[in-house]
């Protein structure tokens, strides 16, 4: 039960890290852990409008996607370029010990390897979170993320994903809340 303890402080620390993306769009702040929460969320919803799919195998994968950034810190785009972080280590030594954890292991080396429906849906699923931000700061009058939507619009792979994302930028970040406010009066 030590290392089942061990695991969940672990994966708690996700709570504490930035997402580090932020620093250089300049503006809006998220934990890896809120991420994740997202990220898990929107796989979800996918795999409801695609029931075909493993939705408990998309789900999984979705939650420890990110894992192993409680060893490695998150490492964007422009950092990547310097610095290699060892996942397959942080990961193995996250799992040492569990009697799952080959199974977090497996989960997260589909993801990585995009290998299945599955991995393509939670790629889509991370995509998405971020969409999500991004189109939040644009609709508040932020400008910089009109310059980084494109780019990420283009990184997603499947049909549901981009009907769900098409949808995401044809709605306000309010709409929701204001047919509540309208409906309601």
């Amino acid at each position: 039960m030590k290392n089942i303890a061990n695991l969940l402080f672990e994966a708690k620390m996700l709570k504490e890290i930035p997402r580090s993306g932020f620093h250089f769009l300049g503006s809006g702040k998220e934990s890896i852990a809120e991420h994740t929460f997202s990220t898990t969320f929107i796989a979800y919803v996918l795999a409801q409008l695609q029931p075909e799919v493993d939705a408990l195998k998309l789900i999984s994968m979705c939650l420890v996607h990110d894992l192993a950034e409680a060893r490695t810190g998150d490492l964007n785009s422009v950092h990547k370029v310097y610095v290699t972080a060892d996942e397959a280590k942080a990961l193995e030594d996250t799992t040492r010990g569990l009697s799952f954890g080959s199974a977090i292991t497996e989960l997260i080396q589909e993801f990585n390897q995009n290998s299945s429906e599955e991995a393509r849906l939670a790629h889509d699923a991370d995509q998405i979170a971020l969409i999500l931000e991004l189109k939040y700061l644009s609709d508040i009058g932020y400008t910089p993320p009109d310059t980084w939507l494109p780019h990420v619009l283009d990184r997603i792979q499947t049909k549901i994903a981009k009907d769900v994302t098409r949808a995401i930028m044809e709605t306000h970040r309010d709409d929701w809340w204001l047919n509540n406010v309208i409906d309601s009066g």
